[in-house]
């Protein structure tokens, strides 16, 4: 029988070998993977610290102190290396470290102890104290770490300055008690003027009410995009809003109650990219112009007619006319159907591959339309012209069309519009002053290769145009990308705001990209307020196509630094070392490296530092608060052999009538587009991904800057690390001083002090809110911010139908 001390000495002995052999695994492992990034022309790091491990692995079985000898040199080596490549930056010093640190405080436990001291005392103990103040000095660096944001910007905006001398083309004040536009009005602002929730009491906000639409994607033929981005408007007593699946809903704006519910019935089946309706468009009626002359009585005539209306687009391709006190369609609309059919004189008919997923401009006489046209599945798509339709009868005004830009009357009836010219899906800005209406564009798809772009693609793609309001001609137009090839079409609506520059008061058009940049321009002319300059751009684009010398890039910019190997993440060294095996296998030349058969990381990628929810500028502050994310994806064309064979679908492959997306039949390539992670699924490149970030428009300069949002429900466990995550959905600011947003990937409804960007206050979301939130005043006098909270689909966010309103307590 072995006595008592050869038991415990046999489970110690065993747990020796096994720590050795996990040590010497993790070192072969970081020594292969190391040395193939040797090769390839990376950090000779991984590879000496493999070989470290495996000298460990070997000598720690013998009993010698040598073996915890050269484990500590490995961590020290590695906390020197670290503190070298990205300094107290703690995610990217634990991503380098986690391991090691763990894996030394096993080693320093008495279980390890006493197997090495029964084996051979010699050098044991001097090693373990060795050992003990690496790992103490690792623990100091993390901490010190913790106190540390080498990407956050302190700062106050300054405060409102006396009003400038108003020009003749003064903006309009901006809606108080109610909400009458997606942007708040025609501006795009996304601002409240009312003044009840301050800094100072945004922490005592409740949920006031709370509505469920009943809407929830998951039903036969939805795309994977099917999403409830939807921003409220508020007009008078109503709340009115759309869901994914194209129900109009008027709810009281006090109680939420609903009052009528719309539901046109959807042409079936459709080639849906997008499911979803960012909002409704509202037309005052006669409250803002004279009614005609033979027309004079404001009785509703019999049949539907309707004074005010509602304009909503629909997924088969129409505008549908409602009368906001009813829900009926206005009949008088459309020539006695309710309605306009946007696939008249259209090219390339497949229901569902174009339609308006942003609400229509309107101004006093028009309804402006756009629309979306499916991306990267084909070369004859149908035409991404914008159209003007008469408010009251639907008749069609005029039609810009980019592939025949001049000729803006009405075209005749056998004659179709451009096929596949440039879209725009987003929301456009009108100033009526002016007479002009501010139209973001899109691209000519496919959106990696441009080998066989018209004309009129390359003049107006990514761009945003200044169209007069009474012949649809081209007043202006500014480009933000030449020659896109990273589907950095325009996604925002402009923001126009009146700036204060010296003693005058200028026409301003803020206009954010998915590249970062914020181009401030005069709106009149189109030409730039905060200077913009042409930069060279890198060259070497894909067989029969061509790249821009330079690119235009704005002096207020969040554009991303430029990417590094020693920017490269993942939850430990191991999955950190294959994201710089990728970075290093992949073309990358900073921003626009063009797209590869290799594979070209692109950064920003197409999921863009910005999107569709935009900025919100506060006219009197004169400030824009922002939501810049940074994310890479990875382009990689796939030479086509034929225009029907499916290249990059996998397993993916659309059911029913959706869209064989990244085909792009009639190119010479297919393309693969996914974001630049890891094989656990992690961003590989290092955090913050999403912050909040204050603008002065007067200065161009960025006044603050902060991360913004946790993981807690993007990781596997919920733990609330506030990483800094990106946002889709858009902010609102308030004239108490107070900015909203609850569009990150987390799921809150966040209020900030937009003076400081300091967090105020959150209230927990029952699913993801990638929507833009807004505010009025209800009939109780009290000021409600309302969110739309329905999640994602390509997103990943968890789904859902609510509408929730918040108010200060009833006092």
């Amino acid at each position: 029988m072995p006595d008592a001390a050869a038991r415990v000495r046999a489970p110690s002995s065993a747990l020796l070998n096994i720590t050795a052999v996990v040590i010497g695994l993790a070192g072969l492992g970081l020594g292969a993977a190391g040395a193939w990034l040797v090769v390839l022309g990376g950090s000779w790091y991984y590879l000496a610290a493999g070989l470290g491990l495996i000298a460990c692995a070997v000598l720690l079985p013998r009993g010698s102190g040598a073996g915890l000898w050269a484990y500590a040199a490995v961590v020290a080596f590695t906390l020197v290396w670290a503190l070298w490549e990205v300094g107290f930056d703690w995610w990217p010093l634990a991503a380098r470290g986690d391991v090691f640190f763990v894996l030394g405080l096993f080693l320093l436990t008495p279980w390890v102890a006493r197997a090495l001291a029964r084996r051979s005392a010699a050098g044991v103990a001097p090693a373990r104290g060795f050992l003990g103040v690496v790992l103490l000095a690792f623990l100091a660096a993390a901490v010190f770490s913790w106190t540390r944001d080498a990407t956050r910007i302190e700062g106050t905006m300054p405060a409102a300055a006396a009003p400038a001398a108003a020009s003749g083309n003064a903006a309009p004040a901006p809606p108080k008690d109610d909400w009458t536009a997606y942007g708040g009005n025609g501006m795009g602002q996304r601002y409240s003027a009312l003044d009840q929730i301050t800094p100072a009491n945004v922490g005592e906000l409740q949920e006031a009410w709370h509505f469920r639409t009943g809407d929830v994607r998951g039903q036969s033929g939805d795309p994977e995009e099917t999403t409830f981005e939807v921003t409220p408007l508020k007009i008078g007593e109503r709340l009115f809003l759309c869901t994914p699946h194209q129900s109009v809903v008027a709810l009281n704006a006090t109680t939420g109650q609903q009052l009528w519910r719309y539901t046109p019935e959807i042409r079936r089946p459709l080639a849906l990219q997008h499911l979803t309706c960012r909002g409704l468009s509202y037309d005052p009626g006669s409250a803002v112009r004279p009614a005609p002359a033979a027309a004079a009585s404001s009785t509703p005539a019999a049949g539907g007619d309707c004074d005010a209306k509602l304009f909503m687009p629909t997924a088969d391709g129409r505008v549908i006319a409602l009368d906001p006190e009813s829900g009926r369609p206005c009949m008088r609309f459309g020539g006695g159907t309710g309605q306009i059919d946007l696939w008249k004189n259209m090219p390339n008919v497949k229901p569902g591959s174009y339609y308006s997923t942003s609400p229509v401009v309107v101004t006093r006489s028009l309804v402006i339309v756009g629309g979306t046209v499916l991306d990267n599945v084909s070369t004859k798509e149908t035409s991404g012209v914008i159209r003007a339709f008469d408010i009251d009868t639907g008749a069609l005004v005029w039609n810009w069309d980019s592939g025949n830009p001049d000729d803006t009357a009405p075209i005749a009836a056998d004659r179709s519009y451009t096929a596949n010219s440039p879209n725009s899906w987003s929301i456009s800005s009108v100033d009526e002053a002016l007479g002009l209406v501010y139209v973001p564009t899109g691209n000519q798809p496919p959106d990696q290769w441009g080998g066989k772009r018209t004309e009129g693609a390359e003049r107006y793609s990514s761009s945003v145009v200044a169209l007069d309001l009474a012949t649809g001609r081209v007043r202006w137009s500014f480009q933000t990308v030449h020659h896109d090839l990273w589907d950095y079409d325009v996604p925002s609506q402009p923001s126009l705001v009146d700036l204060r520059i010296g003693s005058e008061a200028v026409p301003a058009l803020v206009q954010p990209t998915k590249q970062g940049e914020l181009f401030v321009l005069d709106r009149r002319d189109g030409k730039p307020l905060t200077k913009v300059h042409e930069r060279p751009a890198p060259q070497g684009p894909a067989a029969g196509d061509h790249t821009s010398l330079t690119q235009p890039v704005s002096e207020l910019s969040f554009d991303p630094p430029a990417l590094t190997p020693a920017d490269m993440w993942g939850g430990t060294v191991f999955d950190q070392l294959a994201c710089r095996i990728a970075f290093h296998r992949l073309r990358y030349e900073g921003r626009y490296t063009p797209p590869s058969t290799e594979g070209s990381l692109i950064y920003p990628g197409n999921f863009g530092v910005f999107n569709w929810g935009g900025v919100a500028v506060d006219p009197v502050r004169q400030m824009a608060f922002t939501t810049p994310a940074s994310l890479a994806f990875v382009s990689r064309l796939i030479p086509r052999a034929d225009d029907t064979s499916l290249y990059v679908q996998g397993k993916d492959r659309p059911n029913d009538s959706l869209p064989a997306l990244n085909e792009n039949f009639g190119a010479p390539f297919a393309v693969q587009l996914s974001a630049f992670t890891s094989v656990f699924g992690l961003p590989c490149q290092a955090p913050p991904w999403g912050h909040v970030a204050g603008a002065d428009l007067r200065t161009g300069r960025v006044v603050w800057k902060h991360r913004n949002g946790t993981v807690r429900d993007s990781s596997p466990l919920p733990l609330p690390f506030a990483m800094g995550v990106p946002s889709l959905g858009g902010p609102m600011m308030t004239a108490g001083g107070v900015a909203f947003l609850s569009g990150t990937l987390d799921y809150y409804l966040r209020a900030y002090d937009v003076a400081s960007g300091k967090e105020l206050w959150r209230s927990r979301l029952p699913a993801g809110g990638q929507a833009t939130p807004m505010s009025y005043r209800g009939s109780d006098g009290r000021q409600y911010v309302v969110v739309a909270a329905g999640g994602h689909g390509s997103l990943g966010t968890r789904t859902g139908d609510h509408v929730i309103a918040y108010a200060l307590p009833r006092r």
